[in-house]
């Protein structure tokens, strides 16, 4: 039996077939131990011929096609009923996978015996979503966060799905995603997540078409299907605590979005108050009061609003939601044991800047009278517990990649007091950054990673960037690092800046150079050693040495491979040195000190060439002082020598000098040899 089934519905693609097809046809799992089935919905394009021709050069990619159907389901389906692998793997046609997705997933799903596997998802159209956090062996429907990942892009054991049924509604049917894997869930015995590993690239189309419900078309009953979700959790489901907590994401997502921004705001009114009278509708008949009544302030008075039917007072409270911010606050930032460390604050901002609080009175809190302003018939609104589905975390997103990472720790949710009567909540904590562990326990590659906070306080939820009171563009006070990549290896951390003044981290100088950094920070130091050939010279260089080897001990040192260029004639030399970590900092280590290349005796530049910076040097970051075409020690730019240094480097560079030392030089050389 194959491993897995890798199906994908089709409908007009064109061009993004070749998009997806490479990360679907050059998995780490060998060729012999899955397939790809493509599915064409009757397309009236050259998809059909594209796939084919796939078809026509891998043994293990089958096509099927059949009359348009209007929408994904009918396709999946057909996929399902010709899949012979143990495992079925859903993908969109205009989605990737990672390279080695199918063999993780696959090796997490045999060993945890798994029903579902959920794999960890990157996508640049939503939030990160903390479900994948962790890896997880094996859970139940009862994880808070399962609900919270609906899409059909997961990996399900086909002996399970054929035991249950398990099928797409087909035909134009809108939220067909929700209703197939709520079902999935429910059956499931044993369900798996992967989050080590980026599996499966949901990504926005540069021609905005998103999404394969967007070529499927037709009308769809939203609020019915929606029904039909909601009663199908509920017939699976006793009444109680559970179902109330798997129909929150219902109520949060498909009814509250009818009445909160951006949606209540920017769509036109002619069109949101038939939709918001109709999730009314359906929040009243369908959601058991435990679902509203759970919700937190902000969003328990949107429940309230919606309910009562009141589209004005409901629109009034979502212009000032809008206005609400988050604040970040870095402080302390520095590196310690190879981790980039800061104590962070988030907090609530009204739009007038003042905190947002809460009001005492009477032994209870209310929410900010200010976010109340202008919203007819609500004098005053109760906070019975501040911390109700309250959380805030750190997130690192790969630029280059749109991968999402989450440091170690959490962040600590708090009422802290401020004027007599009044209070805010917050939350803090410690960013603790670890380069070389963070991407799922292996390094994050090359490329700037950008350091993210995600709020829910009180029922506004926020996803912004990190902010501190650095200076825009330049790097922070906690300076480059050479960070431990193995025992005896470094690689380059640059912490810095944004042009808007977010902190974000550069690895192996994608975007900013060390030179730079260097040649700005100055160095009043000279090197040890006296320029002996085979001796190292080293110059401590001002930046910062950090890591232990991977068992946690401090080790030999460990060491980039960089060169330097002496001077600026036509064709300076270009000498091999290294950037080693050292007890406290690292030093540039030459070893070979006499220059092939003819170099004047004197004070020369000196520039360095990292593996991966840009070719070009910048600012010298230290000077050669040669003699005899030997370099007999480094000095920082900023180094100043003392008097009798001075004198001597000024006599050993008068030219009359240097001849009487060769002239006689000779003379002795060759009276020895008489």
């Amino acid at each position: 039996m194959l491993k897995v089934s890798v199906i994908v519905p089709l409908y007009n693609t064109g061009r993004y077939i070749e998009e997806c097809a490479p990360s679907l046809l050059e998995q780490s799992l060998p060729a012999d131990e899955y397939e790809v089935i493509y599915v064409d919905d009757g397309s009236t394009d050259d998809t059909l011929a594209r796939v084919q021709k796939l078809a026509d050069e891998h043994p293990n990619v089958r096509v099927f096609s059949q009359p348009n159907s209007g929408w994904p389901g009918r396709p999946r389906n057909v996929g399902m009923q010709h899949a012979r692998g143990e495992y079925i793997q859903f993908v969109d046609h205009d989605d990737t996978l990672g390279p080695e997705a199918l063999e993780r997933l696959y090796e997490h799903a045999s060993r945890n015996r798994a029903d579902v596997v959920l794999g960890k998802m990157s996508t640049n159209m939503a939030r990160p979503r903390r479900l994948f956090r962790h890896t997880v062996d094996t859970c139940t429907i009862e994880h808070d966060e399962l609900m919270k990942s609906m899409s059909p892009h997961k990996m399900l054991r086909r002996a399970f799905v054929e035991e249950h049924g398990l099928r797409f509604p087909e035909g134009p049917w809108i939220l067909e995603d929700l209703l197939f894997i709520s079902a999935a869930y429910l059956a499931a015995e044993r369900i798996s997540i992967l989050a080590d590993y980026p599996c499966y690239y949901w990504m926005k189309r540069d021609d905005g078409g998103n999404n394969t419900r967007h070529r499927f078309g037709g009308n769809q009953d939203f609020f019915g299907n929606l029904r039909t979700v909601i009663r199908q959790i509920k017939e699976g489901t006793e009444p109680g605590d559970l179902q109330d907590r798997l129909l929150h994401r219902n109520y949060h997502v498909e009814i509250l979005s009818r009445a909160r921004e951006p949606e209540i705001l920017n769509v036109d009114a002619q069109e949101q108050r038939p939709r918001f009278e109709e999730a009314r509708r359906v929040a009243l008949e369908e959601f058991p009061p435990g679902v509203r009544d759970a919700l937190p302030a902000v969003s328990r008075l949107r429940a309230e609003l919606l309910e009562r039917g009141d589209f004005d007072a409901a629109h009034a409270l979502a212009q000032r939601t809008k206005e609400v911010q988050v604040r970040t606050q870095v402080s302390g930032l520095c590196w310690e044991q190879g981790l980039l460390v800061a104590d962070v604050r988030l907090d609530l901002l009204r739009g007038d800047g003042e905190p947002l609080e809460l009001v005492e009175r009477d032994g209870d809190r209310l929410l900010d009278p200010w976010l109340l302003e202008g919203v007819p018939g609500v004098e005053e609104w109760q906070v019975p517990d501040p911390f109700r589905h309250a959380y805030a975390e750190l997130v690192v997103k790969d630029r280059d990649r749109e991968d999402w990472w989450y440091p170690e720790g959490d962040l600590e949710v708090r009422v802290e007091p401020l004027a007599e009567g009044r209070s805010q909540v917050v939350a803090v904590g410690k960013l603790r950054l670890d380069p070389q562990a963070l991407a799922g326990g292996r390094p994050l590659e090359r490329g700037a990673h950008d350091v993210w906070a995600y709020v829910q306080l009180l029922g506004v939820d926020r996803l912004v960037r990190l902010s501190g009171d650095g200076t825009p563009g330049e790097t922070t006070a906690a300076g480059p690092a050479l960070v431990r990549a193995t025992e005896d290896s470094a690689r380059l951390a640059v912490p810095y800046w944004t042009k808007r003044g977010q902190l974000a981290l550069d690895l192996d100088e994608r975007l900013r150079r060390l030179t730079d950094d260097l040649a700005q920070a100055g160095n009043p130091w000279r090197s040890s050693g006296q320029g002996v050939p085979g001796d190292p010279m080293d110059l401590p260089l001002p930046f910062t040495a950090t890591g232990t080897t991977p068992d946690g001990a401090p080790g030999s040192p460990a060491v980039l491979p960089v060169r330097v260029r002496i001077g600026d004639g036509a064709k300076p030399p270009v000498l091999a040195a290294e950037l080693v970590t050292g007890a406290a900092q690292p030093v540039l280590r030459l070893t070979a000190v006499r220059t092939k290349a003819k170099v004047e005796p004197g004070r020369h530049a000196v520039r360095l060439l990292t593996p991966q910076g840009a070719k070009k040097p910048g600012e010298p970051i230290a000077y050669a002082v040669v003699l005899d075409g030997r370099i007999v020690r480094l000095e920082g730019p900023a180094y100043v020598a003392p008097a009798g240094r001075r004198l001597l480097d000024a006599v050993n560079d008068n030219s009359g000098v240097r001849k009487a030392r060769r002239v006689l030089g000779k003379a002795v050389r060759r009276a020895g040899r008489k």
